[in-house]
């Protein structure tokens, strides 16, 4: 049973689903939970699977000290790193067991919304940092108050796919040479005077895809994701299942063909008359499309609606 003491927000996505394709093959299995959070897919597998050892990785260590208290119940069937994923799997040491389950949920949890206090959501009067790691690079109010107007448009159009990109940094230009943006409600209620009024009343808040912007920007999330899963997959088991799950378009098409590639057995371009790259194949499709939270999930779970769960079994190892 959860320990009564902790309070939970976040409910992990596809839980169910990630269970059956992550199932451990063999008997004192190794885990990488390597984007731990809360610890909601953790407590699941370890539950599940009384033989299981897990190490949780996770670069936010206020976190990561919820899923410890979560987690206590399970001895030393589970270690914490604190760090970022792709260092982690970067540094693996030869001597440790290579994990056979690889788990990376690149969504963001509910806590850091709820309960961080560090500007993720545009409804609140807190400070616009937005780092997952609080002692790591420049925050969201330093991008915003620092880019140009143009490196600023761009940045919201690349990473939010905001059509109204060049008017909401034109307006933060603007807003910024009167008083520093500070506050995530503030930032909110420039790009809401900036947008149509029938932007403003759409489906979605008009600044949601620019706070999901700047969020990806300042914790590097697309630009560290490749090398992420490179790193992974090179530390993996053969045999071991590599399953991610993505949350939005941008980072699901890296994961997409990223699998795609690896899943290749010629890599010479396709104009090559015969191959002389002599590849194989590294991993195996285990889902040939991605798998999606049921309407039941979606219903009891509204932030699973955009998740994407797509899995692939190590069949090579190769130098990287």
């Amino acid at each position: 049973m959860e320990p009564d003491a902790v309070q939970f927000v976040h409910t992990p996505v596809l839980l169910e689903e990630t269970l059956h394709y992550l199932a451990p093959r063999h008997e004192a299995s190794l885990m990488i939970d390597a984007t731990l959070g809360e610890g909601g897919h953790s407590f699941a597998f370890l539950s599940r699977f009384p033989s299981l050892r897990i190490i949780g990785v996770d670069a936010d260590p206020a976190i990561q000290a919820i899923a410890k208290q979560r987690l206590a119940a399970f001895g030393d069937r589970i270690h914490f790193y604190s760090g970022w994923s792709h260092t982690f799997f970067a540094e693996y040491p030869s001597e440790i067991k290579r994990p056979d389950i690889i788990l990376i949920d690149l969504g963001i949890s509910l806590f850091h919304y709820e309960k961080s206090g560090r500007g993720f959501s545009f409804r609140k009067h807190e400070a616009l940092d937005m780092r997952l790691d609080p002692s790591f690079g420049p925050s969201a109010a330093d991008l915003v108050m620092q880019l140009s107007e143009r490196d600023l448009a761009d940045l919201i159009y690349q990473n939010g796919e905001e059509r109204f990109s060049r008017r909401i940094a034109h307006a933060i230009v603007e807003a910024r040479a009167k008083s520093r943006i500070e506050s995530a409600d503030m930032l909110a209620s420039i790009i809401e005077s900036a947008v149509p009024a029938s932007y403003r009343h759409g489906p979605i808040h008009p600044a949601t895809r620019t706070f999901q912007a700047l969020r990806i920007a300042v914790n590097g999330e697309l630009s560290r994701l490749e090398s992420l899963l490179d790193s992974a997959l090179h530390v993996l088991e053969n045999g071991g299942r590599l399953g991610v799950i993505t949350f939005h378009s941008l980072e699901d098409r890296i994961v997409k063909n990223f699998f795609r590639e690896k899943n290749k057995d010629c890599t010479c371009p396709p104009e090559a008359p015969i191959c002389t790259c002599k590849g194989q194949r590294t991993v195996s499709l285990i889902t040939k499309k991605p798998i999606a939270p049921s309407m039941e999930e979606i219903k009891t779970n509204p932030p699973s609606r955009s998740a994407k769960l797509r899995v692939v079994e190590k069949v090579l190892e190769e130098d990287l």
